[in-house]
């Protein structure tokens, strides 16, 4: 009994870790223009990506401090070991002039500096917490140790809405982990009480837990519906009925840019091949590449020689 359920517990862990948020949008609004995007603007890993974090300000100019800025954040910070933390602190600050008007921008920077601070100081305490066999007490030590240690950086306001919905979803995990370890408990009995803590999840929240196993059976139902002669329109029907229209619109133009990828790299390697076998004229290769890709795309062309 106590090996399944320590391999029920170990199973949950992996499965808790899926979290993926989709953005929901009022339907059904065209897709906005579309914006190229800045290419190796920061660090390679975020090659052809956006800065998340839909940063946003209250009236009167105040910034409004939610989990989206901890995105914008911790986007940038995802660039540690090919930038050293000066350069992404920079590049941050630069992003957050760029959004916001001087006050806000101002407020948002100050946070920033205690964002990274909180974050190194929370590396230092995890190190030093002593070690558990026990996955649930080394994880409710981690969950008190960060929230004590937010008090030395953030107000209790500001540790709301940074970390709210992070809290949330830890505490759901948490609860998940105690029921899963819970011996005493029958099969019956625990999976009564993981559906009492399903039913209690917000909608959002439960969205972002069930969106992984949502993406993977769309993707297949596309696969199937492309397979069987469905065309562009049916499958933006497919994945509006799923999600959203506004998040079926992005998922089309995604489709639609690796098409057009994918058509460039075919041609780019028949224009090659028509130069020759053997040893080819660089100059020759340069050429035809600048014809078909700009300088940024380019660095993405050595995994398709």
């Amino acid at each position: 009994m106590r090996t399944n359920t320590a391999l029920i517990t170990a199973g949950a862990l992996s499965a808790l870790a899926l979290y993926w948020s989709l953005a929901r949008g009022e339907p059904p609004a065209p897709p906005p223009p579309k914006q190229d995007p800045d290419l190796f603007a920061f660090v390679r890993s975020m090659e052809g990506t956006r800065p998340d974090g839909n940063v946003t300000v209250a009236t009167g100019d105040a910034l409004v401090i939610d989990a989206e800025l901890g995105h914008l954040f911790d986007y940038y910070l995802a660039g540690i070991g090919e930038k050293p933390l000066a350069a992404i602190r920079s590049q941050i600050e630069l992003e957050l002039d760029r959004r916001l008007a001087p006050a806000p921008a101002r407020e948002a920077k100050r946070l920033l500096g205690a964002y990274l601070a909180y974050k190194q100081a929370l590396a230092g305490i995890e190190q030093n917490l002593p070690p558990s066999a026990d996955a649930l007490q080394a994880a409710q030590a981690r969950l008190q140790a960060k929230r004590t240690l937010r008090a030395t950086y953030f107000t209790a306001q500001e540790s709301a809405g940074l970390f709210g919905p992070e809290d949330a979803r830890d505490d759901d995990t948490v609860a998940r982990m105690t029921v899963l370890a819970d011996s005493t408990l029958d099969d019956a009995q625990r999976q009564r009480k993981l559906a009492a803590l399903d039913a209690a999840l917000p909608p959002a929240q439960r969205l972002a837990r069930d969106a992984p196993q949502q993406v993977s059976a769309l993707d297949a139902a596309v696969r199937d519906l492309r397979a069987q002669g469905g065309g562009d329109n049916e499958v933006y029907r497919l994945r509006a009925a799923t999600f959203t229209p506004e998040a079926a619109a992005r998922l089309g133009e995604l489709d639609r840019e690796e098409t057009q990828w994918q058509q460039r790299i075919t041609a780019w390697r028949a224009q090659k091949a028509a130069l020759g076998v053997g040893v080819q004229d660089p100059v020759q290769v340069q050429r035809v590449t600048d014809t078909l890709f700009s300088p940024d795309e380019q660095r993405r062309l050595g995994a398709y020689e």
